[in-house]
């Protein structure tokens, strides 16, 4: 999945950023509170992407 996708669908399912770490960036779902680090790479595998999706949803 794309990186650009990625940080789209968070966007859209409420999630905000918060931060740019070494080789991340952090976006947290103000609803729930949980914080999640994005990497900087172009492609994210979808295993990953998926994992970090699930994570943010509600």
């Amino acid at each position: 999945m794309k990186r650009i996708d990625l940080i789209r669908e968070l966007e859209q399912g409420g999630s905000v950023f918060i931060r740019h770490g070494g080789r991340h960036d952090w976006y947290q779902n103000p609803k729930t509170g949980v914080c999640q680090p994005i990497p900087r790479h172009r492609e994210i595998k979808d295993h990953l992407a998926r994992h970090i999706l699930r994570k943010m949803k509600d």
